[in-house]
């Protein structure tokens, strides 16, 4: 299916036969569901590839109300349970991250397989969170852009592809700034630390070697809570590494994911 659909106000994209293995996608914070264009001409040939805008962000509606890690993972919820789908991989970075993270603690049976990249139990302080908040809430998108995007990618990939850089920003700005700053708030009450040990599904945990929204430092510590969880750092890429090196990423998940050993067996 090639043009976006709307769910209860959630923009939503489907790649690959209907047959496939589901693969659902969440978005990191100031992207939208086209961040994953790189990696969906692969993945499409053996998964159906479910992409989905978080509130606020590309063509979805800014949700009403708090916004909290709950709120969004129910939304990924919805997303599969509109698409008729009992359980499916899971792919997140960043925020994404963090909500399939919720999906595979708390229904861990919607959850076959799991990768989680650029991304923390708990990322940030409440602090940091709650001041980014305001100031979009005070000056719009435009205030954070520029800090955004330098921490997005590392310094050598914005001078290689600045047109890559540019289209990414010009998402970014576009993002609600309501919706930007729930979000936000999502992540200063975000902590599922001690959930960790709860994680049933096959995972693979992948950081960027010079992130630094979330270094590997912090990533590892994710990594070492998940039993017989795969790591993957990747060299010389910043915090979205799925566009800074997509190659290598999208082999390594397709490698991850058609992996026979690495899917559940069925009740």
């Amino acid at each position: 299916m090639d043009a976006d659909d709307a769910l209860a106000g959630i923009a939503t994209r489907v790649d690959g036969q209907d047959a496939a293995p589901a693969l659902l996608c969440c978005n990191s914070l100031g992207t939208s569901l086209s961040m994953w264009d790189p990696q969906v001409p692969q993945w499409s040939r053996h998964h159906r590839v479910i992409r989905f805008d978080a509130s606020g962000h590309g063509g979805s509606a800014t949700t009403s109300g708090p916004t909290t890690l709950g709120t969004l993972g129910r939304d990924a919820l919805a997303v599969l349970d509109a698409h008729g789908v009992g359980s499916a991989d899971l792919c997140g970075l960043s925020l994404g991250g963090l909500v399939a993270l919720w999906l595979a603690v708390h229904h861990p049976e919607r959850v076959d397989r799991l990768v989680i990249a650029c991304s923390a139990a708990r990322i940030g302080t409440r602090t940091r969170w709650e001041e980014r908040a305001a100031l979009v809430r005070r000056d719009g998108m435009d205030a954070i852009a520029d800090a955004v995007v330098g921490r997005f990618f590392t310094a050598g990939f914005r001078e290689r592809d600045p047109g890559t850089v540019a289209d990414v920003e010009r998402t970014l700005r576009a993002v609600d700034p309501e919706g930007y700053a729930g979000a936000c708030r999502a992540l200063a009450t975000a902590d599922l630390r001690a959930d960790l040990e709860r994680v049933r599904a096959a995972t693979l945990v992948i950081a960027g070697s010079e992130d630094v929204a979330t270094p590997p430092a912090s990533v590892a510590e994710l990594h070492a809570g998940i039993a017989g969880a795969r790591w993957l750092e990747l060299s010389g890429a910043g915090h979205l590494a799925n566009i800074e090196a997509p190659d290598r990423f999208t082999t390594a998940v397709t490698a991850f994911l058609t992996d026979g050993s690495t899917r559940r067996p069925s009740a």
